[in-house]
């Protein structure tokens, strides 16, 4: 067997000589900064066992004080140089709440480094590398040759297993991978099917590169995928969709979490992000929209014709390929890409399910949500996405206090077809870099405002009690106020109706009208007391109501698509200064 150079070590296709500190990919030498030099050595020289992060900054900055976040930024630069998460390759394993692992096996050198020079050793890894060059007509089927010149990553020997927690009456897929200090929650979207994401290479390494600086936590929406299927009637709000979410995290032991939404993942992670500032460490959306159906203020989304033009593609073509054009055009023309596009559609949803999801998120609109976000923030965007324009990233970002943009080349809409690794370099930069704010003290909240009159004061007094009952049964909290009023918070905005209709249809037995408004907006929170501008929006709101009438907000209306609730159009009216002007709508009986 070759003899190997005293500190030269190999393993994969790279050389490490650490005495002339060069590092080889077998075709060119790697450049490396000085302490992610020392780092990848001290690593590999440790090569199986657990080495703390104190022990490496020790080590490397010695007599140095650092933050972790520099360690932290090394292993993200060590692991891009080695195409961590192409074919399947992992060299850097996070060891949770201890430190760093070098996994893959090297070789190691044994006789005096005089014995062999650089040019030697490049020629030798040359040499390597012509030995196993890939013949593709002899490899395996997990990997193919692609089109456009490149060779897709091979699959993952192992995949996760899939476990299921209940919310409700629905069952939900879910499964975890990697062992990193972060959690983060991937929110696929449209539909998606857990076991499937394996199936296709490029998916299968955009995975595995996240779940190798996180825990990654997987889930199907219920309806498709591995998880409950359930009546078209019954498809997932925006506030079930979190509602699962939770339920996920808390079956996995997550007490926070950063969650990653792409495409129409982006609206409901957004949403959770406002209203669970507490559980969300950082929100990342790609490829991502505020809105689906285009109008004068958002003249980017398709029109209601195109929307309808794609429903009945839909409803005709559902089994083949549908959408791949927009979504993936770089592989469209990629038969075995196109095989499995085609089936991954096909087991993660009906025909009938998913044109009615696809119709319900065109009904969204979380614009008014997103200057609500508190969370640090990143909106990647690649400028020719040929299914999301570039100018609804843009868009997104621009309404989030403090949001990193970042806007990359290509034309692709999935993330996990073109260049992924730019994307994922960047996710990695951001929450490696990122701060983290302790407390929070505002928050997005749905606020009803209930107002009393007339009734005798035990009538009344029954009648606030029959309240406080309907809002423990929708998991409403009070807050208390001076005027007499009823004022309620909810997490979600169809809860908050569905408690207001409840108290509406009562009223008139204990002998008292009542007039109600309802608004989704940004609360300031003081202990339990709830203030700001949605708080008194809703009370203006439900000064305009009529006895009888619940009155909502825009904002409630388009945060509650699919939710079976109808409204009537009630006009714009103009409030107080600084509230500005608001289209309102009546919920229909």
């Amino acid at each position: 067997m070759r003899q190997l150079p005293a500190r030269v070590y190999e393993f994969g296709a790279f050389t490490i000589d650490a005495s002339e500190r060069l590092l080889f990919d077998g075709t060119a030498t790697i450049q490396l900064a000085p302490k992610a030099f020392d780092t990848l050595v001290l690593l590999v020289e440790n090569c199986g066992h657990v080495l703390s992060k104190e022990e490496i900054m020790d080590r490397v900055w010695e007599g140095s004080f650092v933050e972790e976040n520099n360690l932290a930024q090394n292993i993200s630069i060590l692991r891009k140089a080695l195409g961590e998460g192409t074919q399947g390759a992992k060299f850097i394993e996070t060891v949770s709440k201890r430190g760093y692992r070098f996994i893959a096996p090297v070789r190691r050198g044994s006789v005096e480094p005089e014995e062999m020079d650089s040019t030697s050793i490049e020629r030798t890894v040359a040499r390597i590398t012509i030995e196993e060059t890939i013949d593709l007509d002899d490899e395996a089927p997990s990997r193919r040759a692609l089109g456009y010149g490149q060779i897709a990553p091979a699959l993952p020997a192992v995949k996760p297993e899939t476990r299921y927690v209940q919310n409700g009456e629905v069952n939900i897929a879910y499964q975890v991978i990697g062992e990193g200090d972060v959690d983060v929650v991937f929110v696929m979207g449209w539909v998606s099917h857990l076991e499937y994401f394996w199936e296709e290479p490029h998916f299968a390494a955009f995975l595995n590169r996240l779940a190798s600086f996180s825990r990654l936590i997987l889930f199907d929406k219920r309806g498709t995928g591995l998880s409950d299927r359930v009546p078209l009637s019954e498809l997932p709000t925006l506030e079930q969709r979190m509602e699962d979410v939770h339920a996920v995290m808390d079956a996995v032991g997550s007490e926070r979490a950063v969650l990653i939404g792409v495409s129409e993942g982006g609206p409901m992670c957004s949403l959770f992000a406002a209203t669970y500032p507490e559980k969300t460490t950082a929100l990342v959306m790609i490829g991502t929209y505020a809105k689906r159906i285009r109008d004068e203020d958002y003249p980017w989304a398709p029109t209601p014709e195109q929307r309808d033009a794609f429903f009945e593609l839909m409803k005709r073509d559902w089994g083949g390929p549908v959408g791949i054009e927009e979504r993936a055009p770089s592989l469209a023309n990629d038969e075995a890409f196109r095989t499995w596009w085609s089936a991954y559609l096909r087991m993660g949803a009906s025909p009938g399910a998913a044109v009615a999801l696809t119709k319900m998120n065109a009904e969204i609109d979380v614009r008014n949500v997103l200057p609500s976000i508190r969370v640090p923030s990143l909106v990647i965007h690649r400028e020719g996405d040929m299914c999301l324009k570039v100018e609804e990233g843009r868009f997104v970002a621009s309404q989030i206090p403090g949001c990193k943009y970042v806007e990359l080349g290509g034309i692709d809409h999935l993330p996990f077809v073109g260049e992924q690794d730019e994307i994922l370099n960047e996710i990695e930069s951001f929450l490696t870099g990122m701060r983290h704010a302790e407390e929070y003290d505002r928050v997005l909240a749905t606020v009803m405002n209930v107002r009393i009159a007339g009734g005798e004061d035990e009538q009344a007094g029954r009648f606030r009690d029959f309240v406080r009952r309907q809002l423990e049964l929708f998991r409403g909290r009070e807050v208390e106020t001076a005027n007499g009023d009823v004022l309620a918070t909810f997490e979600g905005p169809a809860r908050a109706i569905r408690c207001a209709s409840a108290i509406n249809e009562t009223a008139t037995r204990f002998g008292v009208e009542i007039t109600t408004g309802v608004h989704t907006g940004e609360c300031d929170v003081h202990g339990g007391t709830y203030s700001g501008f949605a708080v008194d929006l809703a009370q203006e709101i439900a000064r305009e109501s009529t006895p009888g009438e619940i009155l909502v907000s825009r904002t409630v209306k388009d945060l509650v698509a699919g939710s079976g609730l109808e409204f009537d159009d009630a006009g714009s009216r103009s409030f107080a200064e600084g509230q500005g002007e608001w289209r309102l709508f009546t919920v229909r009986n």
